[in-house]
Order: structure tokens, then C-alpha cells, then sequence
């Protein structure tokens, strides 16, 4: 059964509310126009150290020796990866021969979820009824219950065993000739269930704070549970999964050869560039695939941005519909108007922002984008009339 709770907010503690608002939307303009300048920027330094690799580098086709001609050189080459370190879990009885050994540990616990519905009142005040609701599921971590709301479910978490993750990589491998660096031993992906093998005395070691005599040890497949029935959770049982990376692996990477090893390569703006790629992959590909990624990024940050940008401009001027909070529906006309209002001076913001970032490096895309600055202003504008004349 959910559990609710009702607050309320005076009239007056919402208008301080929109003041102090003022000095936190300030601060998301700046955050947000801050972010949008150093993303442009970093796009394109981005984009030119790509170029960078593209224009120099070459074919590295023998991997089974180390030619010095390539040294110091930006590099495709595909080829089989192995290790032959043993990566261990000696609490669980694993050892195996792989790049990477992953355990992963969760628990089941109560989770606790919010939703909120706010009601403006004649006079300004606001009621606020929030519901909390309660559910069973497996966490990454345990969830500290002591702060739930509902008391029929405060306090009830407990787990039988904490167990941290842990995630190995192996510390050498070879590629051919030639000895891969840690980052792309890392980078190396392909993940595989391994089974762990227990002993008895190992699983009473893990049973040994547990006061439940119902509380077992259950191994399934690459899966160590502890708890009654691993068909039917309840709360405190721990499930441990074990995955691994094996060896050997073919891959393809971009990178820069530097005594019988590869590094990452730098651009001449000063930019870092590398990438690794599961499987027998083109240079080309490989290049199209750090493209797509960079755009990605690229818009992402961007959204971000503009999103801090708006969020500024909206809490900057929450005190106007604020003052109108007396009448609701009023009030609810105004916020209608400032959002809107906000959003487009948001988006004119970040536009704006966008072009000059631009501008020293994509001349025509800042004016493309000033142009679409232009017709926004000039729309706002056209509005405000029809406004003022109705």
C-alpha cells in the first residue's frame, strides 16, 4: 500500500524561493553557456586530430615482427591478441587465463520511489502531496533503508553478506611482435560467464555471520547465491555473477607505435586520438565509426547545454509568475507566457553562443547559425506585437 505525505508552501516563502532562484539561474547560464563554448571547441579539436591520423597514418600488415620503419608512426593493424597471465578470484575457487575477471555483486533489497502533485491554492500557497510507493528488486549496492518514509518498510534492508566487486585486467599481453598497453587490454571486450568452483570450507566462510539456518550457498552456472531459494528472492539474499574476457581475441586498433608498444597518438593541435575495435576492421570503418561517436558527443553536450541555458533563463524569471501565484489561473497564463519566452531566449542564447564558438574555426556554419538567430528574434519580436495590439 502506498504511503503519502502532504506539505505546504506559503505564498511568501515561494516568492523568496524565485529570489534566491534569480542568483541560481545566473549560475545555470553561465554553467551552460561555459559548456557550450568549450564543447564547440572541443568538437572541432576533435575533428582535426581525426583528420590528423587520417592524413598520416599508415598500414601496419606484419605484426609478427617489429619493423623499425614504423616507429614513432600513426598505425592501422588487425591481428589475434593474447595473454598469458592467469587472472585469479581466490575467494570464489576461479582462475583462468583471460584479459579481463569481472565479478559482479547485487542485493536484494526494497527500493523506495517517489511521485510528487503539486495543487496551487487561492492565496498563493501550494499543496504538495507526494506518494511513495515500494518495491523488491536487485541493487547494485545495499540501500540504506533507515530513511524511508513509510514506517512499515523503514529499517528493513539487511543483507547476509557484503562482498565488493572487483574487476582484474591481465597486466601484459602481446599483439603479434608487439605489447599492448594497459588501456587497450581494457579496451578489449567479449565478456563470457565463468564458473566458480567453491570448496566447502569456502562456502561456510561466506555462510559464517549468517544466523539463518535456511541460508545456503548455491552455485549456478557463473552465479554464487546466497540466500534460501535463488528461484524466489527475498530481502538480504546476495547474488555474486562471475564473467571473463578469454584470450586469445582478434582486434584492430588506431594507434602509435613507440619502441614495440602502442601509445596514444597526438595531433598536432595537441589532441589525443586512439580507438580499438573488437574483430578484423578497416581503417576506414574504424575512422567513419569515431566520426559517428564524435557527433554523438557532440550533440549530446550540446543538448546539455542548451538545457542549462533555458533552466537559467526559466529560474531567472519564475519571480514573475510567482507574484501572481495569488490567482492560480492567472498565474498558470504567466508561467505558460515565461516558459515559452525563456525557451526561445534560451535557444537564442545557446545559438548564439554556438556561432561565436564557431566562428573562428567554421565561418559559414556561424553564419548559418546566426541566420537561424535572426529569424528566432525576429519571430519573438513579430509575437510581441500581435500581442500588444489583441
Amino acid at each position: 500500500m502506498a504511503f503519502q505525505e502532504t506539505t505546504r508552501q506559503s505564498y511568501g516563502s515561494k516568492v523568496k524561493g524565485s529570489f534566491q532562484g534569480i542568483l541560481w539561474g545566473i549560475v545555470l547560464i553561465i554553467a551552460g553557456t561555459i559548456v557550450l563554448w568549450w564543447n564547440e571547441g572541443r568538437a572541432v579539436k576533435a575533428s582535426n586530430a581525426l583528420k590528423d591520423f587520417q592524413k598520416n597514418y599508415v598500414e601496419l600488415t606484419d605484426i609478427n615482427s617489429i619493423d623499425v620503419n614504423f616507429e614513432g608512426k600513426a598505425v592501422h593493424a588487425s591481428g589475434v591478441a593474447t595473454t598469458t597471465d592467469t587472472l585469479r578470484d581466490a575467494s570464489f575457487g576461479i582462475a583462468v587465463n583471460a584479459f579481463r575477471l569481472i565479478r559482479e555483486v547485487e542485493y536484494y533489497q526494497w527500493e523506495e520511489n517517489s511521485s510528487s502533485e503539486s495543487k496551487d491554492k487561492l492565496g498563493g500557497s501550494t499543496e504538495t502531496t507526494t506518494t511513495y510507493t515500494y518495491e523488491a528488486d536487485w541493487c547494485d549496492e545495499p540501500v540504506n533503508s533507515a530513511e524511508f518514509k513509510d514506517p512499515a518498510y523503514k529499517g528493513k534492508n539487511f543483507v547476509w553478506r557484503s562482498i565488493e566487486d572487483a574487476d582484474q585486467n591481465a597486466p601484459t599481453a602481446t599483439f603479434g611482435a608487439y605489447k599492448l598497453s594497459p588501456s587497450i587490454i581494457s579496451a578489449i571486450s567479449g565478456e563470457e560467464p565463468v564458473e566458480p568452483a567453491l570448496t566447502e570450507a569456502q562456502q561456510q566462510q561466506l555462510l559464517a555471520r549468517v544466523s539463518d539456518s535456511t541460508v545456503v550457498v548455491t552455485i549456478r552456472g557463473n552465479q554464487v547465491y546466497i540466500g534460501s531459494d535463488p528461484e524466489t528472492p527475498h530481502i538480504g539474499d546476495v547474488r555474486i555473477t562471475f564473467n571473463q574476457v578469454t584470450s586469445p581475441k582478434t582486434i584492430s586498433l588506431l594507434q602509435k607505435v613507440v619502441n614495440g608498444t602502442f601509445e596514444t597518438y597526438i595531433a598536432k593541435n595537441g589532441q589525443s586520438y586512439s580507438r580499438v575495435e573488437m574483430g578484423t576492421v578497416s581503417a576506414e570503418n574504424m575512422i567513419a565509426h569515431q566520426k559517428s561517436a564524435n557527433k554523438v558527443t557532440l550533440w549530446l553536450i550540446r543538448i546539455l547545454g542548451i538545457l542549462l541555458v533555458i533552466g537559467g533563463f526559466r529560474s531567472l524569471l519564475s519571480i514573475v509568475s510567482t507574484l501572481f501565484a495569488v490567482v492560480p489561473f492567472v498565474q498558470g497564463i504567466i508561467g505558460t507566457g515565461v516558459g515559452l519566452v525563456t525557451t526561445v531566449v534560451g535557444l537564442i542564447w545557446s545559438f548564439v553562443v554556438i556561432a561565436l564558438a564557431w566562428a573562428a574555426h567554421r565561418p559559414l556554419i556561424a553564419v548559418i547559425l546566426l541566420i537561424v538567430v535572426v529569424a528566432l528574434i525576429f519571430w519573438l519580436v513579430s509575437r510581441r506585437k500581435k500581442t500588444v495590439v489583441q
